[in-house]
């Protein structure tokens, strides 16, 4: 895939290349860990999101989605989180997967025995070995350091973006295991709106 966008020549066909360069990425994703991933999901008692910047986000929509599906799903740092303990998952979602923000809450998690799922870039840094199990997403990484990865978009943006249609695939995962659709999750959606 090439990494230049000179020959682009409208937001069109930015939309295109992005397009295409998501589709590359999520025929990366290895199978194996993706269904560790769900299976993780769907025996959690609780499940904790945690991350950074844009990572953060999509951790607080796979945080969002899980509750529409009736899960007891939870964001790290809000007033509302309770204590993290045995039979929950913190999900963890790290580029780099050397957030110094991140390290010690994995660190705190794995302590109070919980397990640590990483999403991330790379499969040898500090957060992939503290997890009980970590997917690798292909991708650049914001930094660009000893990455042959090609992308158009600037910093995270393909990671993040892969991250977001990877946990919309592990719900959609999910819900098949559990026998749920829209409608029934439609139900869990806020009303105060």
């Amino acid at each position: 895939m090439s990494g230049s966008s000179s020959a682009l020549t409208g937001t069109a066909e930015f939309a295109a290349q992005i397009a295409a360069e998501l589709s590359e990425a999520v025929r990366g994703i290895d199978p194996l860990q993706a269904e560790a991933f769900a299976e993780a999901l769907d025996g959690a008692a609780n499940v904790f999101t945690a991350g950074a910047g844009r990572s953060g986000m999509m951790g607080k929509a796979l945080a969002m989605r899980l509750m529409h599906a009736g899960c007891s799903a939870h964001v790290v740092g809000e007033t509302s989180t309770p204590g993290i303990g045995p039979g929950d998952l913190l999900v963890i979602a790290s580029g780099s997967g050397e957030t110094r923000t991140l390290v010690p809450i994995a660190e705190k998690a794995r302590e109070l025995g919980a397990d640590v799922a990483v999403v991330t870039l790379k499969p040898d840094s500090t957060l992939a070995r503290l997890a009980t199990l970590f997917v690798r997403l292909p991708g650049a990484s914001k930094s660009r350091e000893n990455d042959d990865y090609a992308t158009i978009q600037p910093m995270g943006s393909l990671f993040e973006q892969t991250l977001l249609l990877f946990c919309d695939a592990s719900v959609l995962r999910l819900m098949q295991r559990r026998g749920l659709d829209t409608n029934r999750m439609y139900g869990k959606h806020a009303n105060l709106e």
